[in-house]
């Protein structure tokens, strides 16, 4: 079996040239028993982030956390009901036992669009005065995709890793986004297109959902 952590091979290399950057091992498993989730290495090898949902596989969550090695809420994530595109909203911190110290950072909307041919996933929208805008673009299903600012450079981007299947890639982040939020894009990336679907077939699932 292939190794998981970040020496093992690696498809070409993302565009992202700032230092230091953050290089993650994106693995779509929970270490737990009967969870799903995610397990997160740094490019030591090191475990650095980790995912653990209970419940039946495959279910459309109401919302996910991000925890730290240790087991702290670093975000929360949230689907928005009764919106017309797939949202949503990425929270500091355990927006569930401390509602009153989380604050929203980011709204993650699912771009819909008839034209197959369009390559916006997503638009990445700033709850925090001041916060950047971004749009994210490519192919999550194929783990070739980039989180773009306004100018059109990449602040994080996920890649594929050779001989391990769509389970594993890289997600790399540059500073200005943070590795954090870069894995909270991720898990709503992967909330939205787990199940891929046309654009139509989106908005009857979002408002059966709600």
């Amino acid at each position: 079996m292939a190794k998981v952590h970040p020496n093992a091979a690696v498809a070409p290399g993302p565009t992202i040239t700032s230092n230091p950057s953050a290089v993650l091992t994106v693995w779509r498993k929970s270490l737990l028993f009967n969870c799903d989730g995610f397990t997160v290495f740094d490019a030591s090898g090191n475990l650095a982030f980790r995912v653990d949902c209970y419940g039946a596989r495959g279910r459309r969550r109401a919302e996910v956390v991000l925890m730290d090695v240790a087991g702290k809420p670093l975000l929360t994530l949230r689907r928005k009901r009764l919106s017309l595109a797939e949202q949503w909203v990425i929270y500091d911190g355990d927006a569930t036992a401390e509602p009153t110290k989380s604050k929203p950072l980011l709204s993650v909307r699912r771009n819909v669009s008839l034209r197959s041919s369009t390559k916006t996933l997503a638009h990445v929208t700033p709850l925090v005065p001041g916060a950047s805008a971004f749009v994210v673009e490519g192919s999550y299903g194929r783990r070739a995709c980039a989180v773009r600012d306004a100018r059109g450079d990449a602040v994080a981007e996920v890649c594929r890793k050779e001989s391990v299947g769509d389970d594993v890639f890289r997600l790399v982040a540059d500073p200005r986004l943070g590795a954090p939020l870069a894995m909270g894009l991720v898990i709503a990336l992967d909330e939205m297109f787990r199940g891929g679907g046309s654009a139509r077939s989106l908005l009857r699932r979002t408002w059966s959902a709600a």
